[in-house]
């Protein structure tokens, strides 16, 4: 089953030419695609778009073998497809770390002891234990990143979307990053400036060019 599927979206913002005019594209399970394309250009929008956080102006959206249109279509999407924000601090909101973590699966229905399981499963994963007790505002940039990854891995997606996920990381946790990243089995969609790490990771590439998706 296709986990993503856009078929010729378009949107503009009011007032505006047309951001995207006719982008299609489709993630399959186990899949690495990226999306490459200067600022502005619409590639944060789709993501958008893809998880129901925008309504397009047309086209259709197809996630998990259904199509969704409404805002109740898209509540299992965002627990099944995760998003990493382009700014940790714009997704890390509780207290601890751990805390943070746990917010997902407790969301989802899950006990406080399966939960903070899954805090320490996830953590262990990552070897990020030694963070979990940690007041999440007082981390690094580099492990505001990391530590929010962990916060979309506990909720067992079946795919991943990254939003820009090197902004702001000095070269060793980049490379931290991409060492995590490339040992994942969920499928990703990389928006990314660097071209070296998307070809480390997702080296198939659509450019996203007057709001069309073309492969490059």
């Amino acid at each position: 089953m296709t986990l993503l599927k856009l078929e010729e979206i378009c949107f503009s913002y009011p007032g505006q030419a047309p951001v995207l005019d006719g982008a299609s594209f489709q993630l399959e399970p186990g899949q690495r695609l990226s999306i490459a394309g200067p600022n502005g250009s619409g590639k944060s929008t789709l993501f958008r778009i893809a998880l129901g956080l925008q309504i397009p102006t047309s086209g259709r959206v197809i996630a998990l073998g259904q199509d969704r249109r409404v805002e109740a279509d898209f509540h299992d999407v965002r627990r099944q497809i995760g998003l990493v924000f382009q700014d940790p601090d714009d997704q890390l909101f509780c207290p601890t770390v751990a805390e943070d973590i746990a917010f997902g699966p407790l969301n989802l229905g899950r006990s406080k002891a399966e939960a903070l399981a899954i805090v320490d499963q996830v953590l262990t994963d990552l070897n990020l234990m030694h963070l979990r007790d940690r007041i999440t505002h007082k981390l690094s940039g580099g492990e505001k990143r990391l530590v929010t990854l962990a916060t979309v891995l506990a909720m067992e997606p079946k795919a991943l979307l990254l939003d820009e996920p090197t902004n702001a990381l000095d070269t060793k946790n980049e490379a931290r990053l991409l060492e995590i990243l490339q040992n994942l089995p969920q499928a990703i969609l990389l928006v990314s400036h660097a071209p070296s790490f998307r070809q480390a990771l997702a080296p198939d590439t659509l450019e996203l060019r007057d709001g069309r998706l073309i492969a490059s």
